[in-house]
């Protein structure tokens, strides 16, 4: 027993040390759509079920759920992608801009942002329909755009973390991001990424990149070996090789049967009929549980005591993996069975998939490579990045959804739950709490604030004031206090709620509600090691300088993000809900990233909003209409101060 809390206790060490790690994503960046929907009877012009749409969520896909799990993971995550110029590609801007994901894609115009739709009813999926796949390559200039970007946020990332090389994650899945100029200028600049992680469908066209770790699926990896040569996984001590040369076949998809015949130097899998095998041959059936082969004297079945499942395959050719990728470690991912992951030294490493309910979860693997990367680039032992990377994906499937890993879900399946628990803390908790931080060698960053009407600006300032330290606190104003500081008009949310979106940030670790006007109680409770103001001035006129200088730490001031004020946002939705206001039904709950859109959408006078059941406007309510920024419960909005947000 103590052995296993001491074992829980160093894997949440590993997690605690990647904190503000950065990380930058490239690749193929998509928007994952889930809609909900009841049915009870069948149309009359065809057997189809008749679907009354009930809910929708919209989320992060492909390289961007990559990069939001990097970011919940707690690392500082920037995403480099071509985005349409379209209403999925703003959805997936929202997405990002809630998960504290900085956002640097690029915008191609004409090329759409691929979407994945998918139709459930009574917890089935029904359909999926897939839009936006680009057939074509991005243009000349949208190449040296993307470039452009990637150079770009290269030196913004490592110039932030004080000239420390950041880490690299390539998601190729085939839809045109990253076509051979852009792959060749990663092979070229390599030596800027201190780790460099790669998730490709296609591991073939990366050739020469030698990266920290790749993490191919079964099918992946054998496509690989089919090209490189070796004719794919073949079973290790098997009475006769086994080469597969369609391993295409992705044993997600069910059952594929395909026709072994005898071969030179081993059995070579070949298009053929099903059924019985002839003399000579045998028929090899692809499943989650592993390879069934029958005929010629050959048993591989997972099911089998003394058969070879996968996982032993994979092991058997992680050499040949490493030498034909040219990566430091290969991770062969089995979605149910676990993973294998080896490097070039020690023994490889098995990693087992906790068995869970039932879901219609996607994107477990991105979870997977996520909490790997950050594994690897805070210097964990191979068979540790293995285990945190396994759980990553495993804590994430037990819903329908979309998967994102969380650094506190994680922390909470080792046992050890960030110190304090929730995000919200009372004044009176916050001194013990931030004592447990100072023991674990933590360095504190603090800051305080309104924060009424949580805007882009808002996540940006606080992810890099997150960067400046290991942890965040934030202290926000009660509601009387901002009444004193800007008007009888604010806060046009109340504290409830300030608390609970910031909470909700994976900058963020600790929130804490105050009463005075002056934060200078908690700062002498605190006594942070990095106290950070937004604005364009010199620390020294910060008026908590003094106090904070005296208690031995330092002051930072952040530039605003141009055209990003909460005032200004009032001001707008003051100005459009002049013109009218908008009906609000209730027949539809709209989601954005798994949250709640309330009346939190772009809307125009006269447009219908969907709330959801959490939202602040019920059925039958007014909202002011608000053009950029969110809608406001309400018939409208008294003028403001015309204060500083």
């Amino acid at each position: 027993m103590a052995r296993a809390a001491a074992e829980q206790l160093r894997l949440a060490d590993v997690v605690q040390s990647w904190l503000g790690r950065p990380v930058l994503v490239i690749g193929d960046a998509m928007l994952d759509e889930w809609r909900f929907a009841d049915s009870d009877r069948l149309c009359r012009e065809a057997p189809a079920p008749v679907l009354t749409l009930r809910r929708r969520i919209s989320a992060a896909g492909g390289a961007a759920n990559t990069a939001v799990n990097v970011a919940a993971l707690g690392g500082r995550s920037v995403l480099v992608a071509p985005v349409g110029a379209d209403v999925a590609g703003d959805e997936l801007h929202d997405c990002l801009d809630r998960a504290g994901v900085w956002d640097r894609t690029v915008s191609q115009p004409g090329r759409p942002t691929p979407v994945k739709r998918r139709m459930l009813a009574a917890d089935q999926i029904l359909l999926r329909e897939d839009s936006g796949d680009p057939d074509d390559p991005l243009t000349d200039v949208g190449v040296d755009c993307l470039l452009t970007a990637l150079d770009c946020a290269t030196e913004e990332l490592q110039a932030a973390a004080g000239g420390e090389a950041p880490t690299l994650v390539i998601c190729d899945y085939g839809l045109g991001a990253l076509p051979a100029p852009v792959r060749a200028w990663l092979v070229a600049h390599r030596n800027r990424y201190a780790t460099v992680a790669l998730d490709a469908h296609d591991l073939a066209d990366w050739r020469g990149l030698a990266p920290t770790v790749v993490t191919p699926s079964f099918a992946e990896a054998s496509r690989l070996l089919a090209r490189a040569g070796t004719a794919g996984l073949a079973a290790a001590d098997a009475p006769t090789d086994l080469h597969l040369e369609h391993p295409e076949v992705d044993p997600n998809d069910g059952p594929s049967e395909l026709t072994v015949g005898a071969a030179p130097g081993g059995l070579r899998c070949t298009d053929g009929p099903t059924g019985e095998p002839t003399p000579g041959e045998g028929r090899v059936a692809m499943t989650r549980d592993g390879l069934s082969v029958t005929g010629t004297g050959v048993t591989v079945n997972a099911d089998a005591g003394a058969g070879v499942d996968r996982a032993v395959l994979a092991e058997s050719r992680l050499a040949e993996l490493r030498a034909h990728t040219g990566a430091d470690v290969v991770a062969v991912t089995l979605d149910t069975d676990g993973a294998v992951v080896g490097g070039a030294e020690g023994e490889p490493a098995r990693s087992h998939s906790t068995p869970v309910p039932a879901s219609h979860a996607v994107g477990a693997g991105d979870a997977y490579l996520a909490a790997m990367t950050l594994a690897l680039a805070a210097g964990a032992p191979l068979p540790t990045a293995a285990q945190l990377a396994q759980l990553a994906a495993t804590s994430t499937v037990t819903a329908t959804g979309t998967c994102v890993c969380r650094r506190d879900d994680l922390l909470a399946a080792l046992g050890r739950p960030t110190p304090g628990g929730s995000a919200l803390v009372g004044v009176e908790g916050i001194s013990g709490i931030i004592a447990e931080h100072r023991r674990d060698g933590r360095s504190i960053v603090f800051t305080n604030g309104c924060f009424d009407v949580l805007h882009r600006g808002h996540v940006r300032y606080l992810e890099q004031a997150r960067a400046l330290g290991d942890l965040l606190v934030v202290a926000v104003n009660s509601d009387d206090s901002v009444r004193r500081l800007k008007g009888a008009d604010r806060p046009v949310n109340p504290v409830e709620d300030r608390t609970a979106l910031l909470a909700a940030l994976s900058s963020v670790d600790h929130v804490v509600v105050f009463e005075e006007d002056s934060p200078a109680a908690l700062i002498e409770a605190i006594r942070p090691d990095v106290y950070v103001k937004g604005g364009d001035y010199p620390p020294d006129l910060v008026p908590e300088a003094p106090l904070v200088q005296r208690l031995g730490g330092q002051v930072r001031t952040l530039g605003y993000v141009p055209d990003r004020s909460t005032s200004a946002i009032i001001d707008r939705i003051r100005a459009h809900g002049q013109g009218g206001t908008v009906d609000v039904v209730g027949s539809v709950d709209t989601v954005y990233a798994g949250r709640e859109a309330d009346a939190g959408r772009p809307v125009a006078a006269g447009d219908a909003v969907t709330v959801g059941q959490d939202s602040a406007a019920a059925a039958g309510q007014e909202v002011a209409a608000g053009q950029d920024g969110v809608a406001v419960p309400g018939a409208g909005i008294p003028p403001t101060t015309g204060k500083a947000p």
